[in-house]
């Protein structure tokens, strides 16, 4: 069973040997690449990766490049990706995190909007639209 972030910290921070920390928490600690993660989300949704690229409205040879481990995107492109594959909030933040990338903030304005379009399942093209109306760059 994966423990929370906050009790890892705190086991962290208290415990005297680190390598018991980790023995005892690995299944807890992130070991996965960023395609692997996409792979197992893709298959925990039941998506096909076409229908997640479509939705995206990333390029197709570009897309499936991520997915393959050829190419780590920049963090737009990822999230564009994400919300093509239909992923809540914390399966975002997860994804986020694998690929090396600061997590959404609520007290962002940009990411404001896109936490907003995650929770309400807006597309791409909906998300963008949002971003455009409060003067923000687009996902692209």
């Amino acid at each position: 069973m994966q423990k929370d972030t906050a009790n890892l910290i705190d086991e962290l921070k208290n415990c005297s040997d680190f390598n018991c920390f980790y023995r005892e928490n690995e299944n807890s600690i992130i070991s996965l690449s960023l395609s692997q993660l996409l792979a197992m989300l893709l298959e925990k949704h039941g998506l096909k990766k076409a229908d997640a690229i479509r939705r995206s409205e990333l390029n197709e040879d570009y897309a499936y490049q991520i997915f393959s481990g050829l190419r780590v995107p920049e963090r737009k492109k990822l999230l564009s990706l994400a919300i093509g594959m239909l992923l809540n909030l914390e399966e975002m933040q997860t994804l986020l995190k694998t690929a090396g990338y600061a997590q959404l903030y609520v007290k962002n304005p940009f990411d404001c909007i896109l936490i907003y379009g995650i929770c309400k399942k807006l597309s791409v093209a909906d998300i963008n639209y949002l971003l455009f109306d409060y003067g923000m760059e687009t996902l692209g």
